[in-house]
């Protein structure tokens, strides 16, 4: 399911009153809220859902594929997500 087809079933569940452009903005604000959640408090937790918190990368040595020479591969920060039991339960049920 791409972003397109996440707004068609959102604005499905919504019902008939619901428009496009209103179940866009809906995702829309959702995405932007886990963003700040995520930059504010640096973890968002959905109950049933999962969870996005932030995840620190430690510093490390890597190859460079082409040339097999190493390089140090500076720490980085990422955003891990870590799915619930509800929804693991749906993920399970899949065809």
């Amino acid at each position: 399911m791409n972003k397109s087809e996440l707004v068609a079933e959102v604005q499905k569940l919504l019902g008939t009153d619901a428009t496009k452009a209103c179940a866009e903005r809906a995702v829309e604000a959702t995405l932007d809220a886990i963003k700040v959640g995520i930059k504010k408090d640096k973890s968002v937790q959905l109950i049933g859902f999962g969870t996005f918190a932030v995840a620190t990368r430690a510093a490390r040595t890597g190859v460079n594929p082409k040339t097999k020479e190493k390089i140090k591969i500076k720490a980085s920060k990422s955003v891990k997500f870590k799915a619930g039991a509800a929804l693991k339960e749906v993920a399970g049920k899949t065809k």
